[in-house]
């Protein structure tokens, strides 16, 4: 299954509560940071929610 390394690329100050639970929900923590997830249809979603908050690139699974 292909990954999407997601990074955190805005602030969450004055957002809106959804956002800011959705950008927690991916794991990311401060501007700068990245997480790897796998690409599922839940993941997509939530980055659609915040994607001017963030960058996403695919990368190749980890083996």
């Amino acid at each position: 299954m292909k990954q999407l390394k997601v990074t955190q690329r805005k602030s969450l100050i004055g957002r809106q509560q959804g956002h800011r639970r959705t950008i927690r929900a991916l794991g990311l923590r401060r501007i700068g940071h990245s997480v790897t997830h796998d690409d599922t249809p839940q993941v997509r979603g939530m980055i659609d929610k915040v994607s001017f908050m963030v960058d996403v690139e695919e990368t190749a699974p980890a083996d």
